[in-house]
């Protein structure tokens, strides 16, 4: 029996992120991968090769942190050499590209990572974890789960099983030729695949319950991406290629086609009987429950895809269990980008920092900031116009200044409602979008005036100030289109002017 202060279970990249941070600073920890490689799941995914996370390589400025916020592939770490750029300039890169670098990031920083290593039980006893692979046991204090997608989510619709799942299908779109396709789902994997058969099936349908959610209205990266437009164009432009709201009653084969019996969602219960020539599921991804042993089964998040998490990242039931990768976006479900690389690889240096807190007795990081209001202005500017955590974890993570006595004391880069109930008297400083509900997001009237920022709807700076849990007092900094906020009336004097009423 091996044992380990921590035991981190898959090699994707959240598994190798925690790895760089665990490694860099000496910890006890072995990596566990069932494959023979790291990055297991971006070898079949997404089928079609193209990822939907963005690579902006030309960003006019030379600070790393600040190109890290166009920089959806990199992991952290302090080799310039192995920076997803210097793997693809592509905007939209090949998972090929991905994997690879991958590869030469787990292998080039030596990280303990041992592949062909399936682990099948994982079990909570009293005093730590049991965790077996094959005829291997390992004890651990805790036990860091990393390992993604479990396999597909399969919807509960009678003759699903006639459907070929987005894991197998035939991502030729000329093999569909002349064909009536029915696609289930739409997300982007969806319409991944009905962008490939575009030129090439006679009638593309898109199925769901719910409208479909455009990423430039939702601001949330893992809704439908711009790039898909040609065939939301093909819909409204009369091609009887359609996006279809409804529920899915019943599939079943007859006559040599497939009959699909829906009614609609949105057309007062009206119903109908669709002919295909095929029908493919793509309707996403869900964890795998069945490596947890008795009593040591995490409670799911309430979509039932994922864990739910503790403000640390820590499993709701099972003490000692954490969660990394995008299996960690419990608490910002469509919301932040704690699903992707560019969102979770910040979730993970924070985890790692409260790790070492708990299990090795090192103090969570801080240090002072100043305690006048013109000095602590200055501070929380530069952090919000420099920082790539608080870009991307927008609304999400947090820098906290604690306040106690005449002290200032600043915490970088906390879950905000971790924060909120951690310290008893802080201010939180985040960067967050206006409101969501416009009815055209590209005609949004626009009030420039400082006592208005709150109405901003480009990201911006927001500072609060919390008391035993509970929000006291709010401050929005008004927008800027290079997102640099600095003015000395725009951001300097508003931001000054709270921070005096409260300090």
């Amino acid at each position: 029996m091996q044992t380990y202060r921590y035991l981190v279970v898959g090699a994707g990249p959240g598994g190798l992120q925690l790895s760089y941070f665990l490694h860099r600073r000496g910890a006890d920890y072995v990596t566990l991968e069932r494959e023979a490689g790291p990055g297991a799941f971006f070898r079949h995914y997404p089928r079609h090769r193209r990822l939907i996370s963005l690579n902006k390589v030309h960003v006019g400025d030379d600070d790393p942190e600040i190109r890290l916020r166009w920089d959806w592939n990199s992991l952290l770490n302090d080799a310039p050499e192995l920076l997803f750029p210097a793997y693809s300039a592509e905007y939209l890169p090949s998972a090929d590209d991905l994997t690879r670098y991958l590869a030469d990031f787990a292998a080039k920083h030596a990280l303990n990572v041992r592949y062909s290593t399936p682990v099948t039980e994982i079990r909570r006893e009293e005093d730590g974890f049991v965790v077996r692979a094959g005829e291997q046991v390992y004890r651990a204090e805790c036990v860091v789960v990393a390992t993604g997608w479990g396999g597909p989510y399969v919807p509960e619709i009678p003759g699903i099983e006639h459907a070929v799942g987005y894991e197998d299908m035939e991502t030729d779109g000329a093999r569909f030729a002349g064909q009536r396709v029915l696609v289930i789902g739409k997300g982007n994997s969806a319409f991944e695949t009905a962008q490939a058969l575009l030129p090439h099936a006679d009638i593309v349908h898109l199925a769901s319950p719910h409208p479909l959610r455009l990423a430039w209205r939702s601001k949330h990266p893992g809704d439908v991406r711009g790039q898909y437009g040609a065939f939301l164009d093909s819909y409204w432009f009369k091609t009887l290629h359609a996006v279809l709201e409804c529920e899915i009653d019943r599939i079943w084969r007859q006559d040599g086609v497939f009959k699909v019996a829906i009614t609609y969602t949105l057309a007062d219960g009206e119903r109908a009987l669709l002919d295909y020539d095929a029908v493919l599921r793509c309707t996403g991804f869900t964890m795998d429950k069945g490596v947890f042993g008795e009593g040591s089964v995490p409670y799911p998040h309430e979509n039932g895809r994922i864990p739910a998490i503790r403000p640390d990242f820590q499993s709701v039931n099972v003490d000692g269990l954490y969660f990394a990768g995008t299996l960690m976006q419990g608490r910002d479900v469509k919301h932040a980008s704690s699903a992707f690389i560019d969102g979770f690889r910040y979730n993970l240096r924070t985890l790692d920092r409260l790790l070492a807190e708990r299990f090795d007795g090192a103090p969570l990081e801080h240090r002072p900031a100043p305690a006048d209001a013109g000095g602590l202005c200055a501070y929380m500017l530069d952090r919000a116009n420099w920082s790539s955590a608080l870009w991307t974890q927008f609304e999400y993570l947090c820098d906290a200044y604690v306040i106690e006595g005449g002290r200032i004391e600043h915490y970088e880069d906390l879950p905000e409602d971790y924060a909120a109930g951690r310290f008893h008297d802080l201010l939180t400083l985040t960067l967050r979008w206006g409101p969501r509900d416009q009815p055209d997001v590209f005609a949004i009237q626009r009030h420039p005036e400082p006592d208005r920022a709150e109405e901003s709807a480009f990201l911006h700076p927001v500072v609060r100030r919390w008391r035993g849990g509970a929000l006291v007092a709010e401050k929005h900094l008004l927008e800027d289109l290079r997102a640099r906020w600095r003015d000395p009336v725009r951001h300097v004097a508003p931001l000054t002017g709270f921070l005096a009423g409260q300090l």
